[in-house]
């Protein structure tokens, strides 16, 4: 009978469709496929495999099989009418990156944004093209409002914005951006055109050859874009950036709409001094999210364009539960 080898345990650092790429503690990497027909493996996950007996392999060398995902901190991710989209798990933090052009979508901006409110993962958004003055300008006073969130003195409800001018040179950006992500796992999620792949390279050099290579051995072929793929910053391996591939859509259906006031810290500031406990902030009287939505720079307020959100969001909730 066969010697049956030992689970060992490893970080999933690629994926794409069933298959993944598994790292062990000691830096080797190897093609894990699913036990069952289902894979449940993400970017991310902490897990135990096993390596192929002799013979047993896909083609690709040495290779084995996930066994058990072990127990995730956290899990972002989205979800509309007809599917689940899993981005990773056990993240620290999203780093949403917008750009000054195109012109971003603040509805899509807030539904990641709360997606990883509702995960409590800590969000930083990035403006990218602070090279492009006047559209820069207009695009980093659209997001006053989640600069301001909360108040100055409760910096809790804050956002952390940067502005950034992404290049193939920019020592500048990357020298500010790796004290956030110092020790931290993060997952960049973007629109396409926001700079994504600009970012990734700029902080990981290696990125687009080690991309090629996973796409390569996982039978991806050369729609690297639909692989998720965890890169090392650091030589240490402290340091990681999860690159996702782009999203036009952000569903939110995994949420009740009663959940969604908890997850936007400008609604959530003043929800709780509402005349009723079940209050929608829609219609309510005594409301005290409707009597601070108002015009204007004023950090206690809510502005109008996110409480307009707010409906819309509720509203489409609302639907999805019936």
């Amino acid at each position: 009978m066969a010697e049956v080898s030992a689970r060992l345990e490893g970080l999933v650092v690629a994926a794409h469709g069933r298959h993944c790429v598994v790292e062990t503690p000691d830096g080797m990497r190897r093609i894990c496929h699913p036990r069952g027909k289902k894979s449940q493996a993400l970017v991310g996950d902490h897990v135990l495999w096993q390596a192929a007996a002799p013979g047993q392999g896909r083609g690709h060398g040495d290779e084995g099989t996930i066994e058990k995902v072990l127990e995730r901190r956290n899990l972002f991710y989205r979800q509309d009418e007809v599917r689940t989209k899993s981005f990773a798990a056990n993240l620290d933090q999203v780093l949403i990156l917008i750009a000054a052009e195109p012109v971003f979508s603040e509805s899509q901006l807030a539904r990641a944004l709360i997606a990883a409110e509702a995960a409590q993962i800590t969000p930083l958004i990035a403006l990218n093209k602070s090279d492009l003055v006047e559209p820069f300008a207009r695009a980093w006073e659209r997001l006053w409002p989640y600069r301001h969130m909360g108040g100055d003195h409760d910096t809790r409800h804050h956002y952390r914005v940067l502005p950034l001018s992404l290049t193939q040179s920019g020592t500048v950006d990357r020298e500010a951006l790796l004290p956030l992500l110092a020790g931290k796992t993060t997952l960049v999620l973007g629109p396409s055109g926001s700079g994504k792949s600009t970012l990734v390279n700029l902080l990981v050099p290696q990125a687009k050859a080690q991309t090629g290579e996973i796409s390569q051995a996982l039978n991806s072929g050369r729609h690297t874009t639909t692989t998720t793929s965890l890169y090392w910053i650091d030589a240490a391996r402290t340091m990681a950036l999860i690159d996702s591939p782009g999203f036009q859509e952000f569903g939110l259906r995994h949420l009740a709409p009663m959940d969604l006031a908890r997850c936007m810290p400008d609604i959530a500031a003043h929800a709780g001094s509402c005349r009723f406990y079940n209050c929608t902030h829609l219609h309510e009287p005594g409301c005290n999210v409707m009597a601070q939505v108002r015009e204007g720079q004023d950090a206690q307020a809510i502005s109008p364009q996110r409480y307009r959100i707010y409906g819309e969001l509720f509203a489409e909730l609302s639907q999805s539960t019936y």
